[in-house]
């Protein structure tokens, strides 16, 4: 007999802890992947971010995510041919349904030994079940001071992408 009250669906929504979502992933640029200059093409970094933080939305939400939306994007620096690009990613926040996750780029170049910051990201992610509806995600817990200056921050951008959508629906009408 199981002396636990705390039943299967109950554990899946408790809260997690930012660190269980951080995911790396790291890809070296190859011809295929740039112009024909030899830069990284910027589309293929932007798919690179949505598929980093798509990892940490699916490790925190333990359940299917889509892309709902991605924040202003920069280049900072140019990558190119034979690079190295690392992207780390963690849920900021979570809004019932849906999460804010933040991506970071970095590329580096192995031969010079340098690395630098190409860029960052927001994205927003909603969690659903295998027929689309929208599905409860778990807190997320804040535990570094980093990690609690980009919670707060999230609730802001939030605010703000509200705004906006708000007042893009007005001039469709």
């Amino acid at each position: 007999m199981n002396d636990n009250p705390i039943n299967q669906s109950d554990e899946v929504m408790l809260p997690r802890p930012v660190r269980d979502s951080q995911s790396e992933m790291s890809e070296i640029v190859l011809p295929n992947d740039a112009n024909p200059l030899g830069a990284l093409l910027g589309g293929r970094l932007m798919h690179w971010i949505d598929l980093a933080g798509a990892m940490a939305a699916h490790r925190h939400a333990r359940n299917y995510v889509v892309t709902a939306a991605i924040d202003h994007m920069d280049f900072w620096v140019p990558v190119h041919v034979g690079d190295l690009v690392i992207l780390r990613s963690s849920v900021n926040r979570v809004f019932r349904t849906s999460m804010e996750v933040g991506v970071k780029v970095w590329v580096e170049n192995y031969i010079a030994d340098d690395c630098h910051h190409v860029g960052s990201a927001y994205l927003t992610f909603v969690a659903i079940d295998a027929a689309g509806r929208h599905v409860q995600v778990p807190a997320v817990i804040p535990e570094t001071d980093d990690q609690r200056r980009r919670y707060d921050d999230a609730g802001r951008r939030r605010e703000i992408r509200r705004t906006e959508r708000e007042r893009r629906r007005s001039n469709t009408r």
